[in-house]
């Protein structure tokens, strides 16, 4: 198991753990946790897991504010007309961009599209971009 993480890659493990949270109960995200990292691809040292599960929480404790935040930003698009890989990406960069003061909105923004272009479809990335540029 690898020590340390870069950015990125907790970014990702963030992201697929959010996506979880569209299939699960709020309760039920600690055992899912508990699950993402038995799976041998997601292995984490504990240091690691615990500033993902911080991530995750303190974006799950948002996810009202942050879906309101999307409906009124991306016109003509509700959360719920929106794919669930793409919610989950744009919901993950519109925190970093507005309550996390360590990650430039640039980054967020370039790291949500290279997100959209692993995990998304062939229109996801322009999607998310437009999303997003609208909150700059």
């Amino acid at each position: 198991m690898r020590v340390k993480m870069g950015r990125r890659e907790l970014r990702e493990q963030v992201f697929k753990l959010l996506f979880r949270a569209e299939f699960n109960e709020k309760e039920e995200m600690p055992e899912q946790c508990r699950l993402f990292f038995e799976d041998e691809e997601n292995a984490a040292a504990e240091k690691n897991r615990e500033e993902i599960r911080g991530k995750l929480d303190r974006i799950l404790e948002r996810l009202e504010q942050i879906d309101e935040m999307i409906s009124n930003t991306a016109r003509g698009w509700t959360v719920a007309r929106m794919g669930k890989v793409e919610l989950t990406i744009i919901r993950l960069a519109v925190y970093e961009m507005k309550f996390d003061e360590d990650v430039p909105e640039g980054v967020a923004i370039n790291e949500a599209v290279e997100l959209a272009k692993k995990y998304g479809g062939n229109e996801s990335p322009g999607f998310v971009n437009g999303v997003l540029a609208r909150f700059v």
